[in-house]
């Protein structure tokens, strides 16, 4: 017979397993944080000498041992810097011996993984001889939560969760332009929503190119300054960016103070060296589905096909220094879209694949980054919606996933947002026509002046 104190344990394992399985950060933070901590310290020796962690001692302490007739010291693991607990697992700074390299950790990743009961391991280099080992505690893309403060700045923008449990972030004055590729039903227009969410409170202009007669993009109007569903309104609209694009360059020529008498960190190379009431607008362009954009039928739409392809890659090449950003987003991306295309995909230094249909598409976003970032882009399942491989022009890549926002959301977040749409001359033509009450947009004179 069940005793009270036997009952009432079996209620508290049984509701430890529920919040587990049901809410697993909130178990992490309750209970799976401390076991965690207290395993890896307890655990931390045995583990790295059994992964192959260790270096002998060195040899003056092998000599000082002898001649005190002492026990011979033991291998030395990394040492320890910090242990610092997260909402998502642990962070843990090792300050590495000599004779050890960065790699040993990351290659051992799995080993540890194992050996320390936890969901992931991910390690980098800090600087020379410390590395940070970030362990996840559960699978932290399965139902993806972010965190309720995120480092946000001028045009730098959460847009998803890592693997390491760490906030994935497009950043456009680091990374300014970016292809996005992903079949259908892989999550891409989901991973758009929250590019256009985070961008709707900051001072910066949209421009949306959406072939699919606008589907995805018109819905989202009142906070963009310009948007085209064909692609001959496409092209003249792009014949405007570059347009923008020789005015801006002639405002920071004639403001780049290069006299003797100013220091040299204050002459101006791009908008973000202007003062703040002579800066242009930002402008974030988005392609709905780049290959509208490439595809032709006849001699006609061959040639604005080029048109269009030329001054993509002139925007590419050209618009960072100017405030515009290219954000390409596309379900196929091969070099059989014609002339021009690796030209382009080689401008795009952000690199995100969500699920594809053929591993040349996965090639054209990874294959000159890394052939792992490839091998995980084409393994992705189709039922898992929404996770995506992330990667730049320096090689490393992540998997991320961004949290589900509906398209309703999205609206709601654009219409709350639309008095910060700029009206910007040159893009006045392409300005969508909104039915009903519309807020009054920003009134922008030629530049149009943003915040820092």
């Amino acid at each position: 017979m069940m005793t009270g104190f036997t009952v009432a344990l079996v209620l508290v394992v049984a509701a430890v397993g529920l919040l587990r399985w049901r809410r697993p950060a909130w178990y992490w933070l309750a209970f799976g944080v401390t076991l965690a901590t207290l395993r890896v310290l307890l655990r931390y020796g045995s583990v790295m000498d059994a992964c192959g962690l260790t270096v002998p001692p060195a040899r003056w302490r092998l000599a000082l041992a002898r001649a005190a007739n002492r026990p011979i010291p033991e291998s030395r693991p990394p040492r320890i810097l910090r242990l610092l607990p997260t909402r998502t697992g642990l962070v843990l700074r090792l300050k590495l011996r000599p004779g050890q390299d960065a790699f040993d950790i990351a290659a051992a990743s799995d080993r540890l993984r194992h050996s320390f009961s936890m969901y992931g391991v991910t390690s980098r280099e800090l600087r020379s001889g410390v590395v940070e080992v970030r362990m996840t505690g559960y699978d932290v893309l399965k139902r993806v939560q972010m965190p309720a403060v995120t480092e946000t700045r001028p045009m730098r923008v959460p847009v998803a969760l890592r693997q390491d449990g760490s906030v994935h972030y497009r950043d456009y004055r680091a990374i300014p332009h970016a292809l996005t590729l992903g079949a259908t039903e892989s999550g891409k227009s989901v991973y758009q929503r929250n590019l256009v969410a985070g961008l709707a409170p900051m001072d910066v202009a949209l421009v949306g190119i959406d072939c699919k007669q606008g589907v995805e993009l018109f819905p989202l109007a009142r906070r963009f300054s310009a948007l085209a569903d064909n692609p001959d309104t496409a092209a003249e609209l792009l014949d405007a960016l570059v347009a923008r694009m020789a005015d801006v360059y002639q405002i920071i020529r004639a403001q780049q103070r290069i006299t003797v008498d100013v220091p040299d960190a204050e002459i101006a190379s791009d908008i973000w060296d202007l003062p703040d009431g002579l800066r242009p607008t930002p402008v974030v362009v988005l392609v709905d589905e780049v290959a509208e954009l490439a595809l032709y039928a006849n001699k006609e739409e061959e040639k604005r096909r080029d048109r269009i392809i030329t001054d993509l890659v002139r925007l590419a090449q050209l618009g960072r220094a100017a405030g515009i950003y290219l954000e390409i987003c596309g379900q196929r991306f091969g070099s059989e879209l014609g002339k021009g295309i690796t030209m382009l995909r080689a401008q795009l230094t952000g690199r995100t694949a969500h699920r594809v249909n053929d591993e040349t598409s996965a090639n054209m976003a990874f294959g000159d980054i890394s052939p792992d970032a490839v091998l995980a882009a084409i393994q992705i399942p189709a039922e898992m919606r929404g996770i995506a491989i992330a990667g730049d022009s320096s090689g490393g890549w992540h998997r991320i996933r961004a949290p589900h926002t509906s398209l309703r959301q999205a609206v709601n977040l654009c219409n709350r947002h639309a008095d910060r749409t700029p009206d910007l001359p040159e893009l006045a033509p392409f300005r969508p026509a909104l039915a009903g009450p519309v807020a009054a947009p920003v009134p922008s004179a030629k530049p149009s002046p943003a915040t820092a």
